[in-house]
């Protein structure tokens, strides 16, 4: 995203707004809090308050440049709103989120609405288990179905 991106979502561009945004573009592969943001400006040495990334982030949001996604109760997270669709698989013990798209899911989705007369606008699709990475370290191989 740019300078212009900024104007034409209505925001004036300011100094705080395109570190923040910087900051959302290089780590596009992650899902930062508001609060990972600012720790990141403030180990660069930059020079934004908090109150100022919660109130960008929620500019940001309100222009539809990011989407804040709650994966559980007490955390949201950003990500750039102009990725293409995907969906999260959430690891419940360490929390890491890995994007992913299956087109034969979404086909399936489509034929599940349209079998009931329903005209989907948008789905938002997270499935929450264990990562591999934390079912090696504790011997859980996700296949419990309670939780």
């Amino acid at each position: 995203m740019s300078e212009d991106e900024l104007r034409l979502a209505g925001l004036r561009v300011t100094g705080p707004r395109l570190k923040v945004l910087a900051v959302l573009e290089e780590y596009q592969d992650n899902h930062l809090s508001a609060d990972d943001v600012y720790r990141t400006l403030l180990e660069a040495g930059e020079d934004v308050g908090v109150a100022s990334v919660y109130r960008i982030l929620a500019q940001f949001e309100a222009a539809g440049m990011v989407k804040r996604l709650a994966f559980n109760a007490d955390r949201s997270v950003y990500e750039l709103a102009d990725e293409a669709h995907h969906d999260h698989m959430i690891c419940k013990h360490c929390g890491t989120v890995e994007e992913f798209c299956d087109a034969g899911l979404e086909t399936k989705l489509d034929a599940l609405a349209q079998a009931s007369g329903f005209r989907p606008l948008y789905h938002d699709l997270n499935l929450y288990g264990i990562c591999a990475s934390c079912g090696q370290k504790t011997g859980d191989r996700g296949l419990r179905t309670e939780d």
